[in-house]
């Protein structure tokens, strides 16, 4: 039996204190907050996309940053392990659209519940409001950890999984980074991810709160389209968020940090240019003797409208059967690519993760054990790997904390 110490009570840090556990150790893990899981919480509106139910390439499909790394991970402790783990602790599990896993109850605490009675089943040992301050290494062996009051806690293994610096209020405030540091680690350049975007146009603010959904968003720069997919967007005061958003911030991130890029919205891909004439020319013709910006009703939601009738030039007070052909045109590309602006993705604070952290090469994939001092491993939001939307940073988190726990 070896003492082991897990830093960090999210995904990642319970995952891989359970595994520890059940695989014969002493494990004591630490968190410096008032319970387990604040940020594992939030996620998903408070509904926890726990992980995604698509086939296995799909989740590897889905990792943006250093998917090969995952290999070991993914294929020790994968998305259907990971929903019969909690089906067999007492949580009912449904999915969704994009088989996205959510608990059937919608509540993210079930989710908690659960992982912390399998702790204490196990007997881990749960220090709350307890933070680390430092690792505890000699030469190139780990042997614990330095508490904030000084006091020392040895180990024959510590593992890391502090998160990353998303959501600072949660308490991801990268000590992880300065640990990995410490000990000779390289960490990659930190930036959000799965974040809003602000966008150039004053209009945005008048369609703030206004959700679209079934569009399909197109984002290129001066040369070719860098993100392309359909689903559902929302517009806020700053410029866009949603689904949509999220995932294409992943994506284009790192190109937005140096030049705006340009986002289209096609508000009815169900529909081609000669279909989507044909419907706006029934509409005009019901009702031929209202004014233009009064007979878009039927195609827009009304936060909309006057977005729509502004930019297509065509005079609100215009009857409907005065508006020319070249002026149905406008407003029909208007439908076909509502144009903005994309300016910077927002801050830490607003992105659900961070891009970028401990180097995945001075990390064997096999372990999750560091290269550079042996006992010393790391799993979840800490290492240099992201992904997008839906439930695949969560599994992430799951996979490379077993890994880590089961490992030792």
């Amino acid at each position: 039996m070896k003492q082991v110490i897990v830093i960090g009570g999210g995904p990642a840090g319970m995952f891989a204190a359970l595994a520890a556990a059940e695989s014969g150790h002493s494990v004591t893990l630490y968190e410096k907050n008032e319970k387990l899981g604040k940020k594992l919480f939030i996620t998903g509106k408070g509904r926890c996309n726990l992980t995604n139910a698509s086939d296995i390439d799909v989740l590897f499909a889905n990792v943006v940053s250093n998917r090969k790394f995952l290999y070991s991970a993914f294929y020790a402790y994968d998305n259907f392990r990971v929903i019969d783990f909690f089906e067999t602790h007492g949580v009912k599990t449904k999915t969704e659209r994009g088989n996205r896993v959510f608990p059937a109850s919608d509540h993210s605490s079930d989710i908690i519940t659960a992982l912390k009675k399998a702790l204490e089943k196990a007997g881990v040992k749960i220090r709350l409001k307890t933070k680390v301050r430092g690792l505890l290494a000699e030469g190139k062996e780990m042997k614990g950890v330095i508490l904030s009051d000084g006091a020392k806690a040895f180990s024959d293994a510590v593992i890391v999984c502090t998160g990353g610096i998303s959501y600072p209020a949660t308490g991801s405030t990268g000590d992880g980074y300065l640990f990995a540091r410490d000990c000779g680690h390289t960490v990659t350049d930190l930036t959000p991810s799965l974040a809003p975007i602000t966008a150039k146009e004053p209009y945005v603010t008048a369609m703030q709160g206004l959700s679209l959904k079934n569009v399909r968003v197109s984002i290129r720069d001066e040369r070719k389209v860098l993100f392309e997919e359909f689903g559902e967007l929302l517009f806020t005061h700053f410029g866009v968020s949603g689904p949509l958003v999220l995932s294409a911030s992943s994506e284009i991130g790192t190109k937005l940090q140096k030049k705006p890029l340009f986002m289209q919205i096609d508000l009815k891909p169900a529909l081609n240019e000669t279909q989507l004439d044909a419907r706006i020319l029934r509409d005009f013709s019901k009702q031929q003797n209202k004014q233009f910006c009064n007979s878009l009703n039927a195609l827009l939601p009304s936060k909309m409208i006057p977005v729509m009738v502004q930019l297509s030039g065509i005079p609100p007070e215009k009857k409907v059967n005065e508006v020319t052909k070249e002026e149905r045109k406008r407003l029909l590309e208007l439908f076909k690519a509502f144009p903005l602006t994309l300016l910077a993705l927002r801050d830490f604070h607003e992105a659900i993760v961070t891009r970028g952290g401990v180097s995945v090469k001075e990390v064997d994939p096999s372990t999750m054990e560091s290269k550079l001092t042996s006992g010393l491993y790391f799993a979840g939001e800490v290492l240099d790997l992201d992904a997008r939307t839906g439930g695949f940073n969560l599994q992430i988190a799951w996979s490379t904390g077993f890994l880590a726990g089961s490992s030792i």
